[in-house]
């Protein structure tokens, strides 16, 4: 089942299962950036978790933003715990970057977890993608990690971000 939200600009937000010929070109250019920065091995990590862990069933979803019935951006969730939603696959078309729309696409998988009923986001990007990392930054994630630090040295960088009432209005309560 495709369930679909239009957006303006001609964008409409649709869900679909990992073997939706329309998630081809995500998995293929995340495929390629993974290996470009990483290594032949980079494959893998697309492999890592089974396509179900991303379907309501098991917690999760994939979305695509379509721009006249074209994908040019995605990403997904898997569940992580209870509370916690795994964001992953976040992608842009090549050809469509610099228009905000990994941001659109984060903001999207926000408000699908949070009617989900989880309370919190918790991601990895790797350290050779500086970009990612300034968007997760930039959409208030809390780094996980001394941002001083080489990040080659840290491995995956981890954030998280509570997705109560009180988080998106700034006046987070200490436990």
């Amino acid at each position: 089942m495709t369930s679909v939200t239009p957006l303006p600009l001609q964008l409409t937000v649709i869900q679909v299962p990992v073997a939706d010929p329309r998630v081809r070109p995500l998995l293929y250019e995340l495929g390629h950036e993974y290996s470009t920065r990483y290594g032949k091995d980079a494959h893998a990590e697309l492999a890592r978790y089974p396509d179900e862990e991303f379907t309501a069933p098991h917690g999760g979803v994939l979305l695509l933003l379509l721009e006249h019935g074209e994908p040019i951006a995605g990403g997904a969730f898997r569940r992580y715990d209870e509370t916690t939603a795994e964001l992953k696959r976040i992608w842009t078309h090549s050809a469509h970057r610099r228009r905000g729309l990994a941001r659109r696409v984060v903001e999207e998988l926000e408000r699908e977890a949070e009617a989900r009923g989880y309370r919190r986001l918790y991601l990895t990007t790797g350290p050779r993608q500086p970009e990612a990392r300034g968007l997760y930054l930039a959409t208030g994630y809390t780094p996980l990690f001394d941002t001083e630090a080489d990040p080659e040295a840290i491995g995956p960088l981890p954030f998280e971000k509570h997705l109560t009432t009180e988080a998106r209005n700034g006046k987070v309560s200490s436990p």
